[in-house]
């Protein structure tokens, strides 16, 4: 690069506690006015002043009227986002939320000297994670068990119970025992024009198979997100690396979002639930603390991991979610939905990955 050219100058880099680090550079006087042009012209359009046309203010005039500080100021504004940039990318500094960026001289004729403090993607150390899931997965990865009677029974049940009749019932007014009492006392009976109405049922048999079906289904389900969750765990518990604040509060605000979004969903206004709880918002974030830390740590893991082993979805794959998402939140965007949706992409594969003996025995 021309250093005549160039957006930065003496640039020095100094890594901080927290996973941050702190940026010290200056940007050179040629480079630096060449913002004035465009300073200028911001000013002119937001300043008024008696007898100019907004926008149309000479130069001197509007120097003399807000001051030649306020136009380094503005130039300042206008010339550091693409020195930082430019020294993230020269130094690959993988940073992440905004920088904390201070001026720390300014002066008509002089480099514009700054620093910038900001969070960067931590360094990880992972444990051995091929070792460590092949165990979790040789002590969980058992074969669902054929749905017993008793449990086809209760499912059953379950099912009759959801369209008891509630006719001639104030439930708000019974205790626990009355209400479960009025539902047992109004069961419909097994039928097989009661399957018929409730499902794409034929008949009492069809029935019976297709929740037996679903229940093993389930059973699945269960048993595959437990090995994850012991997969994850191993895994993280010998995996050492700072975590940004950033990363766990940005987290938070997510938990935070999906919280308010289903306490709405109830028809209960946040500030209605908190009183009730007799907690404030900052309460609840502490209470979710924890979970937020695992949870930004599982993502870095998982992160990792993908990159070492070339794991990611393919953009077909990307796509068809993002069209999915798009279509189910008409108000998504498109952008977001699709970094969303190539991260739920990737740490789907990844587990798979993880989950799969041969895989892991293949190296």
């Amino acid at each position: 690069m021309n250093q005549t050219n160039k957006s930065y100058d003496n640039a020095v880099i100094k890594k901080l506690e927290e996973s941050r680090v702190e940026i010290s550079a200056s940007v050179p006087v040629e480079i630096w006015e060449k913002f004035r042009t465009k300073a200028l012209k911001n000013l002119n359009e937001t300043v008024t002043i008696d007898g100019f046309r907004k926008g149309n203010i000479p130069e001197n005039v509007l120097t003399a009227k807000v001051g030649e500080m306020v136009v380094l100021e503005e130039m300042a504004e206008l010339a550091l986002p693409k020195a930082y940039m430019d020294i993230l990318i020269d130094n690959k500094i993988d940073a992440i939320g905004r920088p904390e960026i201070s001026v720390t001289k300014l002066a008509k004729n002089n480099p514009l000297e700054f620093k910038a403090v900001t969070a960067v993607v931590p360094e990880i150390k992972l444990p051995d994670y091929k070792k460590l899931a092949a165990e979790q997965v040789r002590k969980t990865d058992k074969p669902v068990e054929k749905i017993s009677d008793k449990e086809l029974d209760e499912a059953i049940l379950r099912v009759r119970k959801m369209h008891a009749s509630h006719e001639g019932h104030d439930h708000e007014k019974m205790t626990p025992e009355e209400h479960e009492k009025a539902i047992m006392d109004n069961l419909p009976e097994l039928t097989d024009d009661f399957v018929k109405k409730i499902g794409n049922f034929n008949d009492i048999p069809d029935f019976k198979n297709k929740l037996s079906e679903m229940l093993a289904e389930d059973k699945k389900v269960a048993a595959r997100e437990k090995t994850r969750i012991s997969i994850a765990d191993a895994i993280a518990a010998q995996t050492v690396t700072e975590l940004p604040e950033i990363m766990i509060q940005s987290e938070l605000d997510r938990t935070q979002s999906q919280f308010e979004a289903d306490i709405e969903r109830m028809g209960v206004k946040i500030d209605d639930y908190l009183k009730h709880a007799k907690k404030s918002i900052e309460d609840v974030r502490k209470e979710w603390a924890p979970h937020a830390e695992k949870k930004a740590k599982l993502q870095l893991i998982l992160n990792e991991i993908a990159k070492l082993e070339n794991i990611k979805p393919s953009p077909t794959e990307v796509e068809t979610e993002v069209n999915h998402i798009v279509e189910h939140y008409k108000d998504a965007d498109r952008e977001r939905a699709s970094i969303y949706a190539e991260t739920v992409l990737t740490n789907e594969k990844v587990f798979e990955f993880l989950e799969t003996p041969v895989k892991l025995s293949s190296k």
